[in-house]
């Protein structure tokens, strides 16, 4: 059994900035490729961002330039840092990881935290 917990949302006007962070734990092997989406009222989920094993990242095009992700491997944790936030970054962000653990794969999924932008 694995758990996602993340922290950091909130509410912040236009222009500002927010750092969300994940951690795993359980009885954790390895961690793959670890990512942010995020969900609008009445919109599908979407990738925001995500970071591999090795570091490679790859971001909406939303999103470039204002977001980073980062991830520490020794904490079995991922970070978003966005930066010149818009309204239209307003949305539940879920962090999602691929996870090995007890030989076990998981698709494992955090519960949300809402990010509100407002003007």
């Amino acid at each position: 059994q694995v758990q996602l917990v993340e922290s950091g949302g909130g509410l912040v006007q236009a222009g500002g900035s927010l750092r969300l962070s994940c951690a795993a734990s359980g009885v954790i092997n390895s961690i793959d490729t670890m990512g942010w989406y995020r969900q609008a009222p009445g919109k599908q989920r979407e990738l925001v961002a995500a970071i591999s094993s090795g570091g490679n990242t790859n971001y909406a095009d939303s999103v470039k330039g204002r977001f980073t992700i980062s991830r520490d491997n020794s904490k079995n944790a991922v970070y978003l840092s966005m930066n010149s936030l818009k309204i239209e970054d307003t949305a539940v962000y879920y962090c999602n990881a691929e996870i090995t653990a007890r030989r076990v794969f998981y698709n494992a999924w955090g519960q949300g935290t809402q990010v509100t932008v407002s003007s």
